[in-house]
């Protein structure tokens, strides 16, 4: 009887740079860097954003593997019952490919090698992996197995229930009336279901029987264990347009939960209604922070751009300042709610940032907003929130069909992984936020074009 042979995974400098710990989830396969990865990774030892933090992070892992070791022909154990790790020197195309592909660029470099490994290794599974679409073309084409990282990827189905977290339900009309005009505006949970509801589950409650068109908005609190009335708050001037919208500021304003996310189309008032929140409260936080990934539209680098630092982000950040400009708008300008907005920016109490700049705080009692948290990686989600010191509420939004960073996906980013794996904790909730309120015109072109 013979023992099946570990697989061989080619893994491209994509997959490193977007976990660097990715080499110890193959289980107990073999993983192969072709020296091509080493060089590109190069390129990233000296950067202060989270691809370079990768980049180091994986070469610390790699030379502390490997120290007082050589590869040798089989390369070097990764741990206990995991495969072993080996760095493969280039190699060039088989001679029935070698006009296949006329530029010398390193993603072919990585291509060629795996086809080496694979004709290598007869009798073996070889497969490259990368999170470049492109390069999974060319391979599928030159009849070499490609295969995306896996790894964090959530199921399909599991992100359309996300969508669905509000559940429509009718209840006796005596129930709703002690929920919606009682005098404690709560109802035990026993009262409404035979099994406990997880925490923070929102509902629109309908009249059993009845003939009414309201709808009572309510969640489930754990820790007083019923259902209570989402009211209708009005945070900094702004009101709720929709019931996910008053949902959403409720769970902004609620002390008691302190992770949300909120996700959404264009125009449907994510920032907008967590920087209200945020200011609502400001007398309870030493600091609001306000910062979204540097991801730049159109992959323009911002050191071509003149001008300091300062200068550079500013157009980067401004709409971040169009949200608080929406939000000043409500007042005159002579009010006391448009000064003290003034005066939390000038005292930086309010600071709107470039995410990469606030890397190493430890963010103590403030309250931090990360917008367009799609374009982050599940493992720079979970970064940000290890940093939360005592005190501190975090709120991500973002659109998880917009993504501006080539190798995620709606399945793939951060937000998305951040909803799956924290739904059922009682400190955290999240709001797919369904309808624009930015104009007419916005909300037919979110949804037509």
């Amino acid at each position: 009887m013979t023992t099946k042979q570990p697989k061989i995974f080619v893994l491209d400098t994509n997959i490193i740079l977007h976990d660097h710990k990715a080499i110890r989830k193959f289980q107990e396969n073999d993983i192969v860097i072709p020296i091509a990865v080493i060089e590109e990774l190069d390129k990233f030892k000296k950067g202060t954003d989270a691809l370079s933090f990768n980049a180091r992070g994986f070469m610390r892992d790699l030379d502390k593997l490997t120290s007082g070791k050589m590869f040798g022909k089989d390369g070097v154990p990764l741990g206990n019952k995991l495969g072993k790790i080996k760095i493969e020197p280039n190699h060039p195309f088989p001679e029935a490919f070698k006009d296949l592909f006329k530029d010398d660029i390193q993603d072919h470099r990585i291509l060629a090698t795996a086809m080496w490994i694979r004709d290598n290794h007869k009798g073996r599974f070889v497969a490259l992996v990368t999170k470049d679409i492109n390069l999974r073309m060319k391979a599928k084409a030159a009849g070499m197995e490609a295969q995306d990282y896996m790894s964090g990827r959530i199921e399909e189905t599991h992100l359309e229930e996300s969508e669905k977290e509000v559940q429509s339900i009718n209840l006796p009309a005596e129930v709703l009336q002690k929920l919606a005009y009682g005098p404690e505006t709560s109802i035990k949970w026993e009262d409404a279901f035979k099994k406990e509801p997880t925490p923070n589950q929102m509902y629109k409650f309908g009249w059993e029987g009845q003939d009414k068109s309201e709808t009572i908005c309510a969640r489930y609190d754990r820790n007083s264990k019923k259902i209570v009335l989402v009211k209708n708050h009005e945070a900094y001037g702004i009101r709720p347009r929709n019931e996910e919208q008053k949902f959403a500021i409720d769970a902004c304003l609620n002390k008691s939960i302190q992770l949300v996310s909120l996700t959404g189309g264009a125009g449907t008032g994510k920032t907008l209604i967590a920087l209200a929140a945020a200011l609502e409260q400001a007398r309870d936080y030493d600091q609001i922070i306000l910062s979204r990934p540097a991801v730049i539209l159109g992959n323009q680098d911002i050191g071509f751009l003149p001008g300091d630092q300062k200068m550079k982000m500013s157009p980067y950040l401004q709409p971040l300042m169009d949200n608080l400009n929406v939000i000043k708008a409500q007042f005159r300008p002579s009010s006391k709610e448009a000064l003290r907005i003034e005066g939390f920016l000038k005292e930086e109490k309010l600071l709107i940032t470039p995410l990469a700049y606030i890397r190493g705080r430890s963010l103590g009692k403030c309250f931090f907003i990360i917008d367009e948290a799609q374009n982050l990686t599940p493992h720079e989600i979970k970064t940000i929130i290890t940093r939360a010191g005592e005190g501190t509420k975090m709120v991500f939004t973002g659109d998880i069909f917009q993504i501006d960073q080539p190798y995620l996906d709606q399945w793939s980013n951060g937000l998305t992984h951040l909803s799956e794996k924290m739904a059922g904790q009682k400190l955290f909730q999240h709001i797919f936020l369904r309808k624009g309120e930015r104009s007419e015109l916005s909300e037919i072109a979110s949804k037509l074009l």
